[in-house]
């Protein structure tokens, strides 16, 4: 299946990002650590193999999956081909993210993990257009950018080795690194596309969210280990020292505040954390270093492990009537006595974080984490199982227990704390207090999170759980057009639920592939071979 046409040379962008002059010029580069790789620990369980009949229901649930994707990515190639999503009731199109097909190159390598290849084939030669010297917005998205395009073309480079790929990935990492040419060498959140042209219009803001500086890593660590070309961990390992060098000296050591300032590379002032939405890739990527780096990075081990251990306290055992002991991740505030006081509010976002706390684990040999992965896991299945959609809501409330342990459910508590919630409604499933935002928009943390736990331990259970929420996601998101799209409230049933004409990129970048890879053989994606970004695209681990 990885017979290679032959080869396709792809069209040079209007401009050549590598040729603006720095204004900024720098001294001696960082290298990329050298030397053998660290023998980390297995990631991978091997899992017992099924009876014939066990091994037929995962093959025809896992043909389901590819399904749905192949009917969708049909519409897309129909209704928005070149386009950055699908509006999938309408049958239109969105260009959100500068008009560079968004959802093209960012599902690249789940067509060439389904075995899609002439679909793969035919998204390949568009891709080897696109023209990275135009754009349909005046400002670029450097987090966006950098996630779904440059994480996007890496991947397929990996797994497929078209040199169309590589060529692109280089021209738009040239882009992303001129994101870096300011007086502190600190990246711009925003690049004014055509002033950056010149060198110029380059100004670090004063104030972004923490992700966005910290998410730039995998992908440009990536780059350079394929090219050769250090000048892309260089730019990155400026900005990870400044977050290294802050990391205990914040209001909640271990932790870095929702919001920062690059301007000032000031990461530690702030009273607000969070683990989810704003924050929560900067912490998945750092265990995900440690692996990418083959280890021999200690930085990543140890900010890895500070912050595992810090992230406890937003952690939160939800008071339900099941009584099952599960855990949510949280937001809080640190008062000036140095007290962290939760909001217990749970983001769809923040269910990538089991995953994390469980890759962590097997890759720093600590099995209390994946514990805690685990039951963090469980906490977002059972928001799906809760609802009468099966879907969770994309963020809610519910009653923090005092301890993890030794919780009962306590009626006259509950509704005690949901009527101090103004959002709460009667309908809410018992333990919800609020379902703040009650849409479900594609999202793929929990189902990323039950994949990790399944080939973390090889038990079938993840499976079940995982085609649970399959089954619910994929008929309660269903269109007219028989496509899927974004739901606007999951917590009441309807006949016909009411949808956004709207699909995001991730839905056939990450919601579908983690589906699929959860019913695919283990050595597909082995997460001992790969460690993936956070558009669930794998890159190769050095061996």
């Amino acid at each position: 299946m990885n017979e290679k046409p032959p080869d396709l040379i792809a069209t040079k962008s209007s401009f050549d990002w590598s040729q603006v002059p720095p204004h900024f010029p720098l001294g001696p580069l960082e290298p990329l650590p050298t030397g053998p790789p660290r023998k980390l620990p297995d990631v991978q369980a091997r899992p017992k193999a099924g009876s014939p009949k066990q091994e037929q229901a995962r093959e025809a649930r896992r043909d389901e999956i590819k399904r749905i994707f192949v009917n969708d990515w049909a519409a897309y190639k129909k209704y928005a081909w070149k386009k950055d999503a699908l509006a999938p009731i309408s049958g239109g199109y969105r260009d959100q993210f500068s008009g560079w097909a968004a959802t093209l190159v960012d599902s690249l390598d789940t067509l060439w993990i389904m075995g899609l290849r002439e679909e793969f084939d035919e998204a390949v030669e568009a891709v080897s257009q696109i023209d990275f010297g135009q754009s349909t917005t005046s400002q670029v998205n450097t987090f966006e950018t950098n996630i779904r395009y440059l994480g996007g073309l890496i991947a397929a480079y990996d797994l497929s080795k078209r040199e169309a790929l590589l060529e692109k990935a280089i021209e738009l990492g040239n882009l992303i690194y001129a994101a870096f040419d300011t007086e502190n060498r600190m990246p711009v959140d925003f690049i004014n596309f055509n002033a950056a042209k010149e060198g110029t219009g380059l100004k670090v803001e004063r104030r972004v969210v923490s992700a966005s500086p910290g998410t730039l890593s995998m992908e440009l660590t990536r780059l350079s280990q394929t090219t050769g070309d250090p000048k892309y961990y260089d730019a990155i390992s400026r900005v990870m020292d400044v977050f290294c060098e802050g990391q205990e000296r914040t209001e909640l050591p271990g932790l870095w505040p929702l919001y920062v300032s690059m301007l000032k590379q000031n990461v530690v002032t702030g009273n607000t954390f969070t683990l989810a939405g704003g924050a929560d890739s900067l912490y998945e990527y750092l265990p995900k270093m440690f692996a990418l780096l083959g280890g021999l990075e200690p930085k990543y081990e140890n900010m890895s492990t500070r912050f595992l251990e810090a992230a406890k306290v937003l952690l939160f055992r939800p008071m339900i009537p099941t009584n099952e002991p599960i855990l949510l991740p949280s937001s809080g505030g640190v008062t000036n006595d140095g007290e962290v006081i939760l909001d217990q509010e749970t983001e769809h976002l923040g269910c990538y974080i089991g995953g994390v706390y469980a890759l962590a684990g097997k890759l720093l040999n600590d099995p209390g984490y994946v514990n805690i992965g685990s039951r963090l896991t469980l906490g977002c299945v059972y928001a799906y199982r809760s609802t009468p959609t099966g879907m969770m809501p994309e963020r809610f409330n519910m009653v923090a227990c005092k301890t993890f342990e030794n919780c009962k459910w306590d009626e006259s508590k509950f509704l005690e704390e949901a009527g101090r919630r103004p959002e709460w409604k009667g309908h809410l499933p018992l333990g919800f207090t609020t379902a703040k935002d009650p849409r479900y928009i594609l999202r793929p943390e929990a189902i990323e999170s039950v994949f990790i736990m399944y080939r973390i331990t090889g038990k079938p259970v993840w499976q079940e759980l995982g085609w649970d929420m399959f089954t619910a996601i994929a008929n309660g998101t269903r269109t007219g057009l028989g496509t899927h799209a974004s739901v606007q409230d999951v917590t009441q049933r309807a006949p016909t639920l009411t949808q956004e004409d709207y699909a995001e990129s991730f839905w056939f970048a990450e919601t579908l592939k983690y589906f699929y890879l959860l019913f695919s053989p283990t050595d597909i994606i082995n997460l001992d071979d790969y460690v993936l970004n956070t558009e669930a695209h794998p890159f190769l681990r050095p061996k």
